[in-house]
This record gives C-alpha cells, sequence and structure tokens, in this order.
C-alpha cells in the first residue's frame, strides 16, 4: 500500500473552522509492505526514523504517547467491527520529508487502516472517503489532536481537491496545476499540534465570543467587508486575525471557482498563492524567516509564487514552477533548504497484493 504527501493550495488553517479548503496530493509517498504471521503480533519497521514497533494483537492495545497513530488505527478498526486472527511483519518507507508539514504522518496513517483492512479477517477494500474518516479518527480523534480533516482526504483521495465541511463533509476533484511545484524543506523542526492549538484557540475564541454578543455571527457567512464593524469589541490583533480568516476563506471559495471554470491559470494561482502567504506571514504569523528566504530566492529564480506548507513554525514551503522547476530547486538548495520538484500524486493505492 502507498499513499501520497500533499500541498494546500489553499485555505491553510481553515478545515479545523469548517472552512474549505483545496489541498493537492503530491508525487512523493509513504509505502507499507507486510506479510501475515502465524501467531498475533504485529511488528513493524519503521527505518525512515530508526525506530521499530511491536505488540501483541491479544487484548486492548495501550498507547505509548499521543503519536501512537499505528497502534491507534488498530484501535479504531476494532471498534468499527474490523477483526484480525493473525499479526504482520511489515515496513514502513516513504520519499516524504518528516514533520515538515507535508502530511507525511496522514499519509503512512492512510495507507495503513488501507492495510489493515485488507489485511482483517473482512478483507475489505476502503473506499476514500471510509479511508480518511478511518485515518482521521486514528490519528486526530484518538488522541486529542487539533487537526481538520485535509491531510486524510488528500493522502485517501489524490489529485486536486475542494474539501467542504458543511452542511456534511464533501470532497469534489478538480483538475490540478499541470505545472511542476517545488517543495522546499527549511529544515526547521516544527510542533505541528503545538501551532495548530495556538491559532486555533485564537480563532475559535474570537468567533464564540461574537456569535454570543451576535446572533447568528459565522466563519462561513460573515461577509469579509464588514469584519471591521467589530473592532470596538475586539484588539487589534483579534480583529486582523479574524480579518486575515475571513479573507482567506474568500480567497479560497474564488480559487475554487476558477478550478471549476477552467479560468486558474498559472500566473493567477502564483498570484493567489502569494496573496495567502503574505496572510500567512503576517497575521497568522506561522511563517519562519528561513521560509521567507527560501521563498523569496524560488521567486527570483522564476517561480511564479508561494507559500509555506501546512500549519508553519518551520518545515516546507512550496512555489509553483512551471517551466522554471530545476532552476528553482536550485535556488532552494542555495538558500539552505532541501528541494523536491513533485506534481499532483494519486491517492492511497495498491502496489502490490497482500498476503
Amino acid at each position: 500500500m502507498s499513499a501520497p504527501g500533499r500541498l494546500c493550495l489553499f485555505g491553510e488553517h481553515q478545515d479545523y473552522l469548517g472552512l474549505p479548503v483545496v489541498p493537492m496530493a503530491i508525487s512523493l509517498r509513504v509505502a507499507i509492505e507486510g506479510t501475515r504471521r502465524t501467531d498475533r503480533i504485529v511488528r513493524v519497521d519503521l527505518p525512515d526514523v530508526s525506530s521499530f514497533l511491536e505488540f501483541s494483537l491479544d487484548g486492548p492495545l495501550r498507547y505509548e504517547g499521543t503519536a501512537d497513530y499505528l497502534r491507534g488505527a488498530v484501535n479504531v478498526l476494532r471498534r468499527e467491527g474490523y477483526t484480525f486472527s493473525t499479526g504482520f511483519d511489515c515496513s514502513v518507507r516513504g520519499g516524504i520529508p518528516i514533520r515538515a508539514g507535508t502530511s507525511s504522518s496522514s499519509a503512512m496513517v492512510v495507507a495503513w487502516v488501507f492495510f489493515l483492512a485488507r489485511m482483517s479477517e473482512e478483507a475489505r477494500a476502503l473506499p476514500p472517503a471510509e479511508a480518511a474518516r478511518l485515518a482521521h479518527a486514528a490519528e486526530v480523534v484518538e488522541f486529542g489532536g487539533a487537526g481538520g480533516l485535509m491531510d486524510q482526504c488528500a493522502a485517501a483521495y489524490g489529485g486536486a481537491a475542494a474539501v467542504s465541511f458543511h452542511p456534511a463533509l464533501s470532497v469534489e476533484q478538480l483538475d490540478a496545476p499541470a505545472g511542476a511545484f517545488v517543495l522546499g524543506d527549511s529544515r526547521e523542526p516544527k510542533d505541528t499540534q503545538a501551532v495548530l492549538s495556538r491559532v486555533r484557540s485564537r480563532v475559535l475564541d474570537v468567533a464564540r465570543r461574537l456569535a454570543e454578543r451576535h446572533p447568528g455571527f459565522s466563519l462561513r457567512e460573515a461577509p469579509f467587508e464588514d469584519h471591521g464593524r467589530y473592532a470596538a469589541e475586539l484588539a487589534r490583533g483579534e480583529l486582523d486575525l479574524l480579518g486575515a480568516t475571513l479573507m482567506n476563506r474568500d480567497i479560497t471559495r474564488v480559487a475554487i471557482d476558477r478550478f471549476r471554470a477552467g479560468r486558474l491559470d498559472d500566473r493567477t494561482l502564483g498570484a493567489m498563492l502569494d496573496e495567502q502567504q503574505i496572510l500567512l506571514r503576517e497575521v497568522l504569523a506561522i511563517s519562519t524567516p528561513k521560509i521567507d528566504r527560501l521563498l523569496d530566492s524560488a521567486l527570483r529564480a522564476g517561480a511564479l509564487g508561494g507559500k509555506i506548507n501546512g500549519s508553519g513554525g518551520g518545515g516546507c514551503m512550496f512555489a509553483y514552477a512551471p517551466g522554471s522547476a530545476p532552476a528553482v530547486a536550485e535556488a532552494i538548495e542555495r538558500a539552505g533548504g532541501t528541494a523536491h520538484v513533485v506534481r499532483a500524486g494519486e491517492g492511497v493505492r495498491i502496489e502490490a497484493a497482500c498476503g
């Protein structure tokens, strides 16, 4: 089994607010290989992080930390009615930058739940919606995480998609941009859950207070043009945060409409990525000086636009570079990053027959 990492083209820090996002799966993947055992032991080799995991399927699985996603997925699937008569010997390998904002963990968990469902006594092939739901339950809900469903949907469905959450989850496949992107890993460590929690708590606190004072207020419906009316009720930083959230929402909605109409040309896409980056850097404060330097270098080398990727606070940026990807990759490397030229990728898939 394998599943892709992702770029967030539009809507960073929006999915956990119930606002639309546009992720794009990329050509870097995590792969899981496994064979059945004759006992009920599960052994997982994780050479990319120099780790090894072993546990028994007898009895309940107890977690070792707040990111024990592989055991978490087993517990989630068991509660959903999946049964396992034997254990497995597995290996997990990937080419996605780790802990860098490109959803390496979500790709792993989506591939893992897909693998587990196939290896269970029920031997089910999960449709993308079910793979995304189970992976989100195992990675986020099970451990009280702060993330939304964007990452799991990207890894499960593949390509580019408009993911909406109201009134219910819907995933609309879009035509992915044809040109190459260059992913730049800053190699700066990041704490995804800490950044997500900080931004999420601030936005939700503002939205809650406004809804209490103004019945009917919602982040989905409030016009950006009207956010200034709350200036007397919010501190300046809170007002700016509200405005950035609503503008980010509107940029994402415009992008989705242009995708649907076939009117998101390369230069428009680049300009809209740059517009988002201003919000993420200046208001949400999730960019870093090194990320900014990598982006500036990419633009000078011919990229049409770019932004930080993922929750921020380090990790990766990406630049859209149709026709100039090699030069942009070289510029990012010279500026101190690790560059990967990527294109749109497929969703979770079977790479070889499972045991």
